[in-house]
C-alpha cells in the first residue's frame, strides 16, 4: 500500500478511488477494499487487468493462499470459478425429490433457528433466542497450528490474537470462513469430487454452535447449495446406539420422511453432506491407519444399506468407501485429532475463538442493557486473567453470567468484584444458589453430593453422567439440581434415562473442589492435596481452586448458603501452599513451580507470597510454553516480591500478548531473558516502555531471534537515550540490518550510555554498517564486548572496523568476527587496527577463510596484543604446518590460548 500512496502523493479526483482502496485496507476491511479494487481494474480495461494478474504472479511465493487460487486456474481454466458457481446453482433436482428437500430443509430450519442458552435464573433456566440474532463470528484458520494441544482449555495457548492473525493470516495459515470448508482452494484432497473437512476446537469453543449455524444457512439457502441434502449426527447421540445397523435407518431414525426416497437421493453423492459433531465424545474408537477396515467382511460397509457398526458407516464415508463423491465434516477437541492423523480428510480447520472486536460483541449481544454490557466488557478489558479467557464463547457465557449482577446493582462495591477465577466462579455459584438454594432443605449437603460425583469425574477424566451416576451419589434431579447439571439428551428408549454433563468442564472442578473444601474432616483434604499433586495433570485447575478457595473473597459470598469454611482447612490449605511454593522453588520442576505461583495467586494472600518468595531472586521458565494467564500470574508475583532478580523466560513463546500481562513488572528485574519468544516488533515497544520507566533496574537484556526487524530500532533508540541501568544488550537472531544498526548508534554514541556488552550476532549487518559500528568505538568509552558473528562484513567492513579499534576510547576487551567473511587480504588491517590496543583480551576469527598465507601476520597480532588471553582461529583453511605453528605461540606466553 506504501508504494501506492507514493505513487499518488495527492488526493486528486484521479486518485480519490485508490485513496479509498487504501483507506478501508487500513480500517481492517479488507473485503470491501479488495471489490472496491477489482471493479476499479476491471473498469479499466485488458491492459490493467493483465498487470493485475503479472503482478499476482510475482506476489504467489510470499502468499500460499494466491499461490493456490493460481495453481487451480492453470489446472481448471481462467472460467472455473463462472463453472463452479454455475454448478452450485443451476443443478436440477428431479421431480420426486423436490419436495422431500423442501420438507427437509423446513425441518432443518425449524430445529436450529433457536439459540438455547443455560441461565441461572429460577424463571428461566433456558433463554431462546432466534440464531441470527445471538450468533457471534469466530475466527477459523485453514489449519491446524498443534494437533497436540493439552485437553484442558483454561491451560490451552489464549495466545495473542492480535499479534497472531497480523502476523499468520495473511501468510502460512488463511482465515476461512464456514462457508468456505469445501472450497478447492483449502482442499488438500486427491479425489476430484467430494471432500472430508475436519474442524477442531477446545472444548467452548463453539463447534457445535458453528454447525447449528451452517445447517441453519444451508437451509434457507444461504450457503452450501450445490449440496441437495444435508444430514447432521451427533457422536454424543450415536453414543446411544448399541447394534449393528446401516446408513439408511440411521437416517430415518432422524428424518422419517425419506423412507420412500432414499434410493434416489444415493444416485447423486455428490449432492450429499454429512456432519459428524464431536468426535472425541465418540465411545468407539475409530482407528483410521488400521487396514483391516478394508479388508475384513465385518468392518467393511460398501453400501448404504450394509448393517454394521456406526463406526464402520463413519469410516467408510470419511474414507470415501460409502457413497464415494459425498462430502463430509467432523468436528473435534485437539485431542482427538490424532485419531484422524491417516484419514482421507482434504481440509483442516481450526476455531480460534474470538478475536478483536468479536469478543466485545459477544457481551453487547449478551446483555440487552448495552450500559451493563460496556461496563462488563470495561471490567473483562481492564483484567488480564478474564481478557485471556474470553477468546472462549463458553468463558464469555460463565463470565456475563458471574459479573452481570455486579453492575445492574446501583450501589455496587468494585472491591467485591471478581478477579481471580475463584471468585469468578464463587460467584457463579452464588448466584445459583441465591435463585434456588432456598428450595431444598441443605443446600451444602447436596453441593457436596454433586461436588463428590464432580470429583469422582474428574479423578477418572469423565465428564459424561448417567441416571446410575446420580443414584450412586443420592441426586435426584431437580431444578436446582439441573442448574448444576445439564440434561443433554433424551435416549431414544426412555427405559435406559438420561445423561448428565456440568455446563462446563471448569465448573465440574469447582465444584468438585468446593466440596472436598467442605468436607468436615480436614485430614481428607490434606491427603488428598498430597496424592493428586503426583497426577498426571488432571488435577491442575481443581488445585488451583482449592487454593483460591483459602482466600476469604472467595468463600465469602458462598457463607451465606453453606455455611462458615472450615478455619482448620483455611489454614491447612495455606499451610500446603506455602510448603509447596518452597518446594519447588528448592528443586521442583519448572511446571510444578509454576503450578504453585498459580496456587498463590488465586490465594491472593500477599503475606502468603512475600513470606514464600521472600528471599528467591531468579525465576526460570526456560522452554516452558507459558500462556497468557501464566504471564499475568508472574506479574502479580514480582509485583509482590522486589527480591526477584533474574527473570528467564527463553523460548517460553510468550508472543506480545503474553509479554503485554508482564509489563507492570518487568522494570524491576535486573537481568530479563526474553529469547526466542516471537515478540516482533510491536512487542518491542513492551519492552522499551519498561526500560523508559524512572524506576527500570534492568541491567542484562536478552532478545535474542524474537522476529525483530529495522523498524523497531527507533524505539529501542528512544529508550536507550532515556535509560541509565543498562549494561547488556543482545539483539543476535533479529534482522535489524544495516539501517536497524544505523538508527541505534546515535544512542550508544550517546555519553550516558552505559553498555558494555552488545551482541549483534547474525543481524543482518553488512559492510555498509562499518562507518556507524567505526563512530561507536571511537566515541563509546563503556562497549568492552562487540560480537558481530554471522554477520557479512567481508574484508571492507573489517578495515574500517581496524581504524577505529586505534583510538585511544576503544575499550574493547572481546571481539567476536567468526562466520563474517574475511579473508588473508584483511589481516595486514587487523594487525594495523590492533597495534595500539592494549585492552583487547579475546579475539574471535573462527569459520573465516585464513589460509596459510594471513599465518605471519596473525602471529604478529599475537604477539602485539600485550593482554590477549585467548585467540580462535577454528574452522579456517591452514595446513597442519601453519596450525602447529600458531598453537606453538601459547607456549611462550603463559596464560594464553591459541585455538586452530
Amino acid at each position: 500500500m506504501w508504494k501506492i500512496r507514493q505513487a499518488c502523493p495527492d488526493r486528486g479526483k484521479s486518485n480519490l478511488q485508490i485513496w479509498n482502496i487504501i483507506d478501508l485496507a487500513q480500517k481492517g476491511k479488507q473485503t470491501d477494499s479488495s471489490i472496491l479494487f477489482l471493479n476499479l481494474v476491471s473498469g479499466k480495461g485488458s491492459r490493467a487487468r493483465r498487470v493485475m494478474w503479472q503482478s499476482f504472479v510475482k506476489m504467489r511465493n510470499v502468499l500460499p493462499k494466491l499461490d493456490t487460487i493460481l495453481k487451480e486456474i492453470q489446472e481448471f481454466g481462467s472460467d472455473q470459478f463462472a463453472n463452479m458457481n454455475m454448478a452450485r446453482t443451476s443443478f436440477e433436482l428431479p421431480t420426486q425429490l423436490k419436495d422431500v428437500q423442501q420438507k427437509h430443509k423446513v425441518t432443518l430450519r425449524t430445529q436450529t433457528e433457536a439459540l438455547r442458552v443455560n441461565t441461572i435464573l429460577m424463571r428461566e433456566k433456558v433463554k431462546v433466542f432466534q440464531l441470527v440474532d445471538r450468533y457471534a463470528e469466530l475466527t477459523v484458520i485453514s489449519t491446524v497450528r498443534n494437533r497436540r494441544l493439552v485437553e484442558h482449555e483454561l491451560l490451552a495457548r489464549g495466545r495473542d490474537h492480535e499479534e497472531w492473525r497480523e502476523k499468520h493470516l495473511r501468510r502460512d495459515l488463511e482465515k476461512i470462513r464456514t462457508d468456505q470448508l469445501f472450497q478447492r482452494s483449502f482442499s488438500q484432497s486427491k479425489f476430484k469430487s467430494g471432500n472430508s473437512a475436519a474442524v477442531a476446537g477446545v472444548p467452548g469453543i463453539g463447534k457445535t454452535t458453528m454447525v447449528q449455524k451452517i445447517v441453519y444457512d444451508w437451509a434457507v439457502g444461504k450457503i452450501y447449495q450445490h449440496f441437495q441434502f444435508v444430514f447432521s449426527f451427533k457422536f454424543r447421540e450415536l453414543n446411544t446406539i448399541n447394534c449393528r445397523i446401516n446408513l439408511r435407518e440411521l437416517i430415518l431414525h432422524q428424518y422419517p420422511y425419506f423412507e420412500n426416497i432414499l434410493r434416489e437421493v444415493w444416485k447423486n453423492p455428490e449432492g450429499l453432506l454429512f456432519i459428524f459433531d464431536g468426535l472425541d465424545e465418540f465411545k468407539h474408537r475409530i482407528d483410521f491407519a488400521d487396514s483391516r477396515r478394508d479388508t475384513e467382511p465385518q468392518h467393511m460397509c460398501p453400501d448404504p444399506e450394509w448393517w454394521c457398526e456406526v463406526s464402520d458407516i463413519v469410516y467408510s464415508l470419511i474414507q470415501h468407501k460409502l457413497l464415494p463423491g459425498c462430502s463430509v465434516l467432523v468436528t473435534t477437541r485437539p485431542t482427538a485429532l490424532d485419531l484422524l492423523e491417516k484419514a482421507e480428510i482434504s481440509v483442516w480447520a481450526e476455531i480460534l475463538g474470538f478475536v478483536g472486536e468479536e469478543r466485545k460483541k459477544y457481551f453487547y449481544r449478551f446483555f440487552e442493557d448495552q450500559t451493563v454490557a460496556a461496563a462488563v466488557f470495561k471490567h473483562v478489558e481492564e483484567n488480564e486473567i478474564l481478557y485471556t479467557m474470553s477468546y472462549n464463547p463458553s468463558y464469555c457465557w460463565i463470565i456475563s453470567l458471574s459479573l452481570g449482577p455486579f453492575f445492574t446493582k446501583k450501589n455496587r462495591d468494585p472491591q467485591q468484584v471478581p478477579k481471580t477465577i475463584t471468585q469468578l466462579y464463587s460467584y457463579y455459584v452464588y448466584n445459583i444458589l441465591k435463585n434456588h438454594g432456598r428450595e431444598i432443605e441443605s443446600p451444602r449437603d447436596v453441593l457436596l453430593r454433586v461436588g463428590q460425583m464432580a470429583y469422582t469425574g474428574v479423578s477418572e477424566k469423565n465428564i459424561i453422567f448417567n441416571d446410575e451416576d446420580l443414584i450412586k451419589f443420592n441426586l435426584q434431579s431437580s431444578q436446582f439440581l439441573s442448574a448444576f447439571l445439564m440434561e443433554l439428551l433424551e435416549k431414544e428408549d426412555s427405559a435406559q434415562g438420561y445423561v448428565y454433563t456440568f455446563t462446563h468442564l471448569t465448573i465440574q472442578e469447582f465444584v468438585a473442589a468446593l466440596a472436598q473444601f467442605l468436607n468436615p474432616d480436614p485430614e481428607i483434604i490434606l491427603k488428598l492435596l498430597t496424592e493428586t499433586q503426583s497426577m498426571d495433570g488432571r488435577f491442575e485447575v481443581f488445585l488451583r481452586f482449592i487454593a483460591g478457595l483459602s482466600f476469604p473473597g472467595s468463600a465469602r459470598p458462598l457463607e451465606e448458603f453453606l455455611g462458615p469454611f472450615p478455619h482448620q482447612t483455611t489454614c491447612g490449605v495455606i499451610d500446603w501452599v506455602k510448603e509447596e511454593v518452597k518446594l519447588q522453588i528448592g528443586k521442583g520442576t519448572k511446571r510444578r513451580l509454576l503450578n504453585t505461583l498459580h496456587y498463590l495467586f488465586e490465594s491472593q494472600n500477599r503475606g502468603l507470597a512475600q513470606t514464600t518468595l521472600g528471599s528467591v531472586e531468579t525465576l526460570s521458565f526456560c522452554g516452558l510454553r507459558l500462556t497468557p494467564i501464566d504471564c499475568a500470574v508472574l506479574s502479580h508475583v514480582i509485583g509482590l516480591c522486589d527480591t526477584i532478580k533474574h527473570l528467564d523466560l527463553q523460548s517460553c513463546y510468550i508472543q506480545c500478548e503474553g509479554l503485554q500481562r508482564l509489563t507492570p513488572g518487568l522494570h524491576k528485574c535486573q537481568e530479563l531473558g526474553l529469547r526466542k519468544n516471537e515478540l516482533g516488533d510491536s512487542g518491542m515497544k513492551l519492552v522499551t516502555a519498561a526500560l523508559k520507566n524512572p524506576d527500570c533496574k534492568i541491567q542484562k537484556l536478552w532478545l535474542d531471534s524474537n522476529g525483530l526487524t529495522a523498524s523497531c530500532a527507533d524505539d529501542l533508540t528512544s529508550a536507550l537515550n532515556m535509560n541509565c541501568s543498562l549494561t547488556e544488550l543482545s539483539l543476535s537472531g533479529n534482522e535489524l540490518q544495516d539501517s536497524g544498526l544505523k538508527s541505534l548508534s546515535g544512542a550508544l554514541r550517546n555519553p550516558n550510555c552505559k553498555i558494555q556488552h552488545l551482541c549483534l550476532w547474525a543481524t543482518g549487518l553488512t559492510a555498509s554498517c562499518a562507518e556507524d559500528l567505526s563512530s561507536i568505538l571511537k566515541t563509546n568509552c563503556t562497549l568492552t564486548r562487540l560480537h558481530l558473528s554471522e554477520n557479512h562484513m567481508g574484508d571492507s567492513g573489517v578495515k574500517l572496523l581496524s581504524s577505529a579499534l586505534k583510538n585511544a576510547v576503544c575499550q574493547l576487551q572481546d571481539l567476536r568476527l567468526w562466520r563474517v567473511g574475511l579473508t588473508d587480504s584483511c589481516t595486514e588491517d587487523l594487525v594495523s587496527g590492533l597495534s595500539a590496543n592494549s585492552s583487547l583480551t579475546s579475539l574471535d576469527l573462527r569459520s573465516n577463510s585464513f589460509t596459510d598465507q594471513s599465518a605471519p601476520a596473525l602471529c604478529r597480532l599475537i604477539w602485539i596484543l600485550p593482554n590477549l588471553e585467548r585467540i580462535g582461529l577454528e574452522e579456517n583453511q591452514f595446513t597442519s604446518t601453519r596450525r602447529k605453528e600458531l598453537e606453538s605461540l601459547q607456549e611462550s606466553r603463559p596464560g594464553l590460548r591459541v585455538m586452530v
